[in-house]
């Protein structure tokens, strides 16, 4: 007696005879298959074109959001573009913090910004920017591998930006030399929106802002 054959031997006899259906066209026509769409019968060839249509949705999806994704980078990197020529106009040195802290609230509509630097040489011991840091706060910087995103849990650093009591998220990015061990500054991004700097936001463009500012503002160092 002939062993009744189950689905999955018949799943491989199909998968090892691509060519059956080619042989036996005419069972396209003849299998029905219930449809995940209102319970209709189809065809195994109607059948194939709503997976074909469903993956083809899908495909669009994908594609409208990379889109979208390609859009928002296109944008950053042009206000990138637009800030690092705001530094490069910048005539002197002492006029180069305020240009960059200025650049970036212009540049990316953020509400404030302000940074803080340590080591820098006497001419510029009296500056906004070298004003006085704890060593908790350094200690922190030197920390920090990228930069920070998140609440603003009474960090001194937000004590710095104007409006200090309304800051409710923070970006804190150190301020280094290549990959030095030890930080030379911190820049600091604040919001009283507290959904504009997350823990889970990507951080690349961060990240650059911080390696252009410590370039730009190591000149100003002992």
């Amino acid at each position: 007696m002939t062993a009744p054959l189950d689905s999955n031997t018949v799943a491989d006899y199909l998968l090892d005879h691509p060519h059956f259906f080619e042989e036996h066209a005419e069972l396209l026509s003849k299998i029905k298959l219930s449809s995940p769409l209102g319970g209709r019968t189809l065809s195994l060839q109607e059948r194939q074109m709503d997976v074909l249509r469903e993956k083809h949705k899908l495909m669009e999806l994908r594609l409208a959001e990379l889109m979208r994704i390609g859009q928002q980078n296109d944008e950053i990197a042009h206000k990138f573009h637009t800030w690092t020529c705001a530094l490069l106009k910048a005539r002197n040195d002492v006029d180069l913090p305020h240009t960059l802290t200025v650049g970036l609230q212009e540049a990316f509509s953020v509400p404030h910004v302000t940074l803080r630097l340590w080591g820098v040489s006497e001419e510029f011991a009296h500056t906004w920017f070298a004003a006085s840091v704890s060593a908790d706060s350094r200690l922190f910087s030197n920390g920090l591998t990228t930069p920070f995103c998140g609440s603003n849990n009474d960090f001194e650093a937000a004590s710095w930006l104007e409006d200090a009591p309304s800051i409710q998220s923070v970006a804190l990015l150190p301020l280094r030399l290549d990959n030095a061990p030890e930080a030379f500054g911190l820049l600091v991004l604040g919001s009283p929106d507290a959904h504009r700097f997350t823990s889970d936001m990507a951080t690349d463009f961060l990240t650059n802002i911080g390696q252009t500012a410590s370039a730009a503002l190591s000149s100003m160092l002992d």
